[in-house]
Parts: structure tokens; C-alpha cells; sequence
């Protein structure tokens, strides 16, 4: 999961404090969940999708 956050942040040259900022978290939580040093809760996930506008299907779509 973290490994596609991180793919789609980037596709969107998104830094990770940026993506914090946009999606209401502190740029650590951003880089410890894409790192895999955190899990992350359904609505977590939802409010990362709606900052990155993208659909959260997308996070699980492993085939690019």
C-alpha cells in the first residue's frame, strides 16, 4: 500500500509534505506509511485519495 501512495505521489511530483498538508497530516505519518512503518485506517485512506484525486481503487491497482 505504501509502495502505491508513494508511486502516485510521485506521479503527481507531490512532495510528502505537501501531500500532509493537503491531506491533513503531518508529513511523517506520509513517509511512515509509505515506508511501511504504519498501518493505515479505511478513512486514512480515503482522505489521502480525495487529496491526491485519484480513486482509492487506484491504491490497489499493482499491475503498473
Amino acid at each position: 500500500m505504501g509502495n502505491r501512495i508513494r508511486d502516485i505521489r510521485k506521479s503527481k511530483s507531490l512532495s510528502q509534505e505537501q501531500l500532509g498538508e493537503m491531506s491533513g497530516f503531518h508529513y511523517t505519518y506520509i513517509g511512515g506509511l509509505e515506508r511501511g512503518e504504519r498501518n493505515i485506517s479505511v478513512v486514512n485512506l480515503f482522505k489521502i485519495a480525495d487529496a491526491l484525486d485519484t480513486d482509492i481503487s487506484e491504491f490497489f491497482n499493482f499491475e503498473s
